[in-house]
């Protein structure tokens, strides 16, 4: 399988996680308005809507910081091209096949779970807190990886690095 040009994969997932953040904020920005409009004033004390208001707004503001902090840690990895040889790190594309088939896959810090087509080949954004992610971390093309999906176990090799 060849792998896509790294730079656009990248560029796709800072696009994703940019429209998350903006999507985020606006919505923390929105929900601080509700929290602190004149209707919103508690009608007694057992009232407690624009406390909780104000609560999801600032775990909203919190979240668009994070995705922030998070695209700029993106945009600090090397992209530059792996030896087969080198193990799996941030900014590794993987080959990993199983009985189904092979699949191509990005190894990055955040963006986990998002899926794409660049150059023609479907990518899927692996992260290392996930299970496949921990599993694949510092691993080397030719190792074979076992995990539980969906109450079965599957056997994973990994066929290039790059």
């Amino acid at each position: 399988m060849k792998f896509p040009d790294k730079r656009r994969v990248m560029e796709r997932l800072i696009e994703r996680l940019t429209a998350s953040q903006t999507q985020m904020a606006g919505l923390a920005e929105s929900v601080r308005k509700d929290a602190t409009h004149e209707e919103a004033k508690p009608e007694n004390d057992k009232d407690t809507r624009a406390l909780e208001q104000t609560y999801l707004a600032r775990g909203q503001a919190m979240r668009a910081e994070a995705l922030a902090e998070e695209i700029l840690l993106l945009r600090s990895i090397d992209l530059g091209p792996l030896p087969a040889s080198s193990p799996i790190i941030a900014g590794a594309f993987i080959t990993l096949a199983d009985d189904d088939g092979a699949r191509c896959l990005f190894f990055a810090p955040h963006g986990g779970g998002y899926e794409f087509e660049v150059d023609g080949v479907n990518v899927t954004v692996v992260t290392p807190v996930s299970a496949l992610g921990r599993a694949l971390l510092g691993r080397l093309v030719g190792d074979e990886i076992e995990l539980r999906v969906r109450n079965q176990q599957r056997f994973y090799e990994i066929e290039a690095v790059g």
